[in-house]
């Protein structure tokens, strides 16, 4: 080659070594942007809806009825689930874990926040909120720190006679747990039954034909990174005769060993008959039986649920020996606890958390799941799925940072 060439071809590659260079820099150009005008659209689920704790029907009028969303806030309907509303999404909280419609106005909602499981995944609440005017404003009413509310009942003969099972903190110890009773609408609360630090109250009921008469399943529960302890000497049914002023326990006939989370429904066919679903240690856990209101209780069989995230039961306002089992699958016993069978969900998704049965036609449910609102009119022989309830729950959400960030050359280098 020749030494011409030779230099010509050094220059060349030389020469980007003395031309200046571009300064480089890193622009967000949202910073400069307003973007007010932009609105949050649903684009889904398209399958499945979302999570359901509970469902809290208008027992004079079951055209409306209230969905708590155990990730989703709370959603009305006045049209039978034509069309829902979300009533909730001013507020604090998004994770809710039960709703109650006060029997004596319907026009009073009131919500407990944090949804009432005990899984990994569990969002916690700020408390307990009351509605006036049909869900269209929210007041907080207080026990901020309970964070997971089990369920709420109001008194039918006074309104401002109100009881909330605070199940208190799943990751840590202390907060606000217990029975709360309130005798002015939440205004103020007293706690009227206290475990220990790491025992709350999941459940609470109230006797139907004397509201003096109140049962209360405690359950001691906490949750590490590594575990979950699911149970111990602080769980136990408590009874009141006399509106809470005082409790004892009412464990003749349960397991002797630690006991979990407990499941439990007074029959509306017979007061006297209660119904219990039992987690217990070294596999003496069952389904239980009391013809005395909770007085002794004798086992059926061996059925349990996991109390991490199901235990909960619905007896049939119709018939005295049927009961509902929420689980995965859906179970129902037609002999009072002696032995299940599934309720049949071939076209429905499973993992069952609330239910609703038409006392005056018990064939007629609604079940919320984690696949959202379902409706049956046949006893679980078909299935009606709710597909305009827009919620889901979202485990993890990853950003593209190309859509927000990239480099460009500096205006004064161009």
């Amino acid at each position: 080659m020749k030494p011409q060439i030779i230099i010509i071809l050094i220059l060349l590659c030389i020469q980007p070594l003395f031309a200046q260079k571009k300064k480089i820099e890193t622009v967000n150009h949202l910073e400069k942007t307003s973007i007010n005008a932009l609105k949050w659209r649903s684009v889904g689920p398209a399958l499945t809806s979302g999570r359901v704790s509970d469902i809290a029907v208008n027992q004079n009028n079951p055209f409306e009825y209230y969905v708590a969303i155990a990730s989703g806030g709370v959603w009305k309907t006045s049209n039978w689930g034509l069309e829902y509303l979300p009533v909730f999404d001013s507020e604090s909280s998004y994770s809710i874990g039960c709703a109650t419609i006060d029997p004596n106005n319907a026009n009073t909602i009131w919500v407990g926040t944090g949804e009432n499981n005990n899984q990994r995944s569990v969002a916690y609440g700020d408390g307990v909120y009351k509605s006036i005017d049909g869900g269209k404003s929210w007041k907080n009413m207080g026990l901020k720190d309970s964070e997971h509310i089990g369920n709420i009942i109001v008194d039918p003969n006074d309104s401002d006679i109100v009881y909330v099972s605070a199940y208190g903190p799943l990751w840590s110890k202390g907060g606000e747990r217990g029975v709360y009773k309130s005798e002015n609408g939440g205004e103020s609360w007293q706690l009227i039954l206290y475990v220990d630090e790491h025992t709350g109250i999941n459940e609470i009921h109230m006797d139907p034909e004397d509201s003096n008469v109140l049962y209360a399943t405690a359950h001691q529960r906490r949750r590490h990174v590594y575990t979950y302890v699911g149970g111990g000497p602080g769980s136990s049914v408590y009874k009141s005769t006399d509106a809470g002023a005082s409790w004892r326990k009412i464990n003749k006939g349960l397991p002797g060993v630690e006991i979990g989370r407990i499941g439990m429904d007074i029959s509306p066919v017979d007061n006297n008959v209660l119904y219990a679903i039992v987690e217990a240690a070294d596999r003496q856990g069952g389904f239980y039986k009391s013809v005395d209101m909770g007085e002794s209780w004798s086992k059926q069989s061996g059925k349990v649920t996991s109390g991490n995230y199901y235990q909960e039961i619905f007896a049939d306002p119709v018939d005295l020996e049927t009961v509902y089992v929420m689980d995965t699958w859906m179970s129902v016993t037609k002999d009072g606890g002696k032995t299940f069978k599934n309720v049949g969900e071939d076209f429905k998704h499973v993992d069952n958390h609330a239910m609703w049965i038409n006392p005056n036609n018990n064939n007629h449910w609604l079940v919320g799941c984690d696949g959202g609102i379902y409706e049956t009119f046949d006893a679980a022989k078909n299935w009606d799925f709710k597909k305009n309830l827009p919620v889901t729950q979202f485990y993890k959400v990853a950003v593209d940072t190309d859509c927000l960030l990239y480099t460009s050359p500096s205006p004064r280098d161009s």
